[in-house]
């Protein structure tokens, strides 16, 4: 184009004069006086600084949770810890253990990586490897113990009672130096739900040689059908209208997926699950768990996003629902 063609262009002038204004009593309001934090003293009762906490953003998810999962357990609803392997790795299993004991968490679920790394911590007092070190000669995940002790938790887990029944029962039934500190061997000891939902060619134990792929499908397949009926059970409560919850913590894919699965087949068989709450702890937003857990399966309002780290966020949950459980 040549410049003697170029087009001029002004924009319009505006009438500042017919901007329309309001009074602020008028309008909504984001913060109130009444969710402001507060500054309680030096010796403090953690009641009294959780109660302190601004009613906000992620303080505010973090007590509605604790409110449903209240409500959930004084009104008999299960309430369901669905985790990923960071949860063990950041060393929150006695945190998870304990809640178990108290008759908090009323069932597990988790994915390979879960499972995997309660195993090692249960056998050997330690766990998880330098990947960018191991994965350079081959060695990452290379270990015959965990592979094998996986194997026989996946052939007895395909005779009917599932991948995490089998492998807690193995750890509570065996001569385990840390089995206090396996999820699963807490799970089999207090006789509730305990599931792993395998993705094939996601674990370490899979690149083993004498990995049976049909034993680990059947019995993994029989968790996801036990993690159905799980939350079939998690509507209202008959007289207090409460429901249960699902907590999905440190899992991106793999637990979201399964949850939203399980809460169709919930549906499709007539079990209604409006009064269920969902709650997702993790350090970022991830889209599977803003939409499978948060958003999609649940009412407006009853969907809780709590962001921060687990070794964090984990002991402030426990101790805020003990304490307003009494």
């Amino acid at each position: 184009m040549n410049s003697s063609d170029e087009t001029h262009y002004e924009p319009p002038k505006l009438e500042w004069s017919r901007i329309r204004m309001k009074s602020r009593s008028a309008r909504a309001h984001k913060l109130e006086l009444a969710a402001l934090g507060e500054t309680p003293e030096p010796g403090c009762t953690f009641r009294d600084w959780f109660v302190s906490l601004p009613d906000v953003l992620g303080a505010a998810e973090l007590r509605q949770t604790v409110d449903a999962v209240v409500a959930a357990r004084r009104a008999d609803r299960p309430v369901v810890f669905a985790f990923g392997g960071h949860v063990v790795k950041t060393g929150c299993s006695a945190i998870v253990i304990d809640l178990i004991e108290r008759g908090i968490i009323t069932a597990l679920a988790t994915n390979g990586s879960g499972a995997i790394h309660d195993l090692e911590l249960a056998e050997t007092g330690a766990t998880s490897e330098e990947v960018a070190e191991t994965i350079r000669d081959g060695s990452f995940g290379m270990v015959h113990e965990t592979c094998a002790r996986m194997h026989e938790a996946a052939r007895r887990g395909a005779e009917g009672v599932g991948l995490g029944r089998a492998l807690g029962e193995l750890l509570e039934d065996g001569p385990v130096p840390h089995k206090r500190l396996s999820l699963f061997a807490a799970a089999a000891r207090a006789g509730i739900p305990a599931t792993v939902h395998v993705a094939l060619g996601t674990d370490t134990v899979h690149m083993h040689p004498d990995a049976d792929g049909a034993a680990i499908g059947a019995a993994t397949m029989a968790d996801f059908r036990t993690i159905c009926a799980v939350v079939a059970d998690l509507g209202a409560g008959r007289e207090s209208g409460a429901g249960g919850v699902w907590m999905n913590v440190g899992s991106a894919v793999v637990m979201p997926e399964v949850f939203l699965k399980a809460v169709s087949v919930a549906r499709n068989l007539g079990h209604d699950l409006d009064a269920l709450h969902t709650a997702n702890f993790d350090m970022l937003r991830h889209y599977r768990p803003q939409q499978n857990v948060i958003l999609r399966p649940v009412r407006p309002g009853h969907g809780h996003s709590i962001l921060g780290q687990h070794e964090i966020l984990l002991p402030l949950f426990r101790q805020a629902v003990i304490e307003a459980l009494g």
